[in-house]
């Protein structure tokens, strides 16, 4: 079989090359303890788009660093039960789609709740002085080693994961106990993240997930489509790579492998082989240290692209919630 990364057996057992930061427990700790004390509070909007059987809304928060956070939500219409609930997260520069794409959870008696990244294609704030867009370059925003790794902007996109799916989990008509996740690419890490820092979320469906093992993308002369930033941030800042070793350690702490191991979720996770956007082998760094149960889809002859029968799976398996 053709192979663009090392062969199955040896990713199946593969624990990444990036380095982690010794601190990274207590980075995390200390940054959920810091979302947590922004509460659950949420502004429910009605939205000018209308659905038969569901409400929408334009929903917003207030995330770590002020910014206001941009969500799409639905939820059955005239109901009086408790549903469960899944959160969706877009690919790198995206934003939440279109209204009718979330209808389909509502059939399955599920409110959905679907996120825009600050700063990239929706209605999200980069509290940097604008809201949405500012494109690319998010890897690499708050990586000069002069500032703390706080600086980091996608620690606060993961922080607004884990807000919104504890949001979601507040609300009346969600079972706060019955709440899963799914993306792809960049919605794939987040769905990781998602999991990672809020621990109630019962089944996570990350697919081919980005922000994995930034080293060896590197190794493999990826660092381009969704990873350019990072050779374009080493020519400009670093072009003889006397500080290598410390950035790499700093984009740890935004290595989607190092917080695998707090998921608690059962999760499904998706793979193409041939993928040369997010490497196999970042994406199994990540896998190889999700401790909680867990399934893999491997696809052979597939990159980074629609993958046949996948969301009718992810469909099947988020009936468990």
């Amino acid at each position: 079989m053709p192979q663009v990364d090392k062969p199955l057996a040896e990713l199946l057992t593969y624990q990444g090359r990036n380095p982690c930061p010794p601190d990274l427990d207590s980075f995390w700790d200390r940054s959920v303890a810091e979302m947590h004390a922004l509460g659950t509070a949420c502004e429910l909007v009605p939205a000018a788009v209308t659905a038969r059987h569901a409400e929408c809304f334009d929903l917003y928060f207030t995330g770590v660093g002020g910014a206001r956070v941009h969500a799409k939500y639905l939820r059955p219409k005239n109901s009086r039960i408790r549903h469960p609930a899944v959160v969706l997260f877009h690919g790198y520069s995206g934003n939440s789609g279109d209204w009718f794409e979330k209808l389909a959870w509502l059939n399955e008696g599920c409110c959905v709740a679907a996120l825009d990244c600050r700063g990239q294609g929706g209605f999200s704030e980069d509290v940097g002085g604008v809201k949405g867009p500012t494109l690319r370059g998010h890897i690499i925003r708050g990586l000069a080693l002069e500032q703390p790794p706080e600086k980091l902007l996608y620690r606060d996109i993961f922080l607004d994961t884990a807000q919104l799916a504890r949001i979601v989990m507040g609300l009346p008509e969600v079972d706060g106990t019955r709440v899963g996740a799914t993306g792809g690419s960049q919605g794939g890490a987040l769905t990781l993240a998602c999991a990672a820092l809020e621990p109630s979320i019962k089944l996570a469906a990350p697919i081919f997930p980005f922000l994995c093992d930034y080293r060896r993308v590197w190794e493999m002369d990826l660092a381009k489509d969704a990873y350019e930033e990072l050779r374009t941030y080493f020519r400009h800042f670093d072009p003889l790579h006397q500080q290598e070793e410390a950035l790499f350690t700093r984009l740890g702490y935004i290595d989607c492998q190092f917080l695998a191991k707090r998921i608690r979720a059962t999760v499904l996770m998706a793979v193409g082989l041939m993928d040369t956007v997010c490497p196999p082998s970042t994406q199994f760094a990540a896998y190889n240290k999700i401790t909680a149960p867990k399934e893999l889809a491997i696809y052979p002859d597939f990159g980074h692209e629609g993958l046949p029968g996948l969301s009718d799976r992810i469909r099947s398996f988020m009936t468990g919630l």
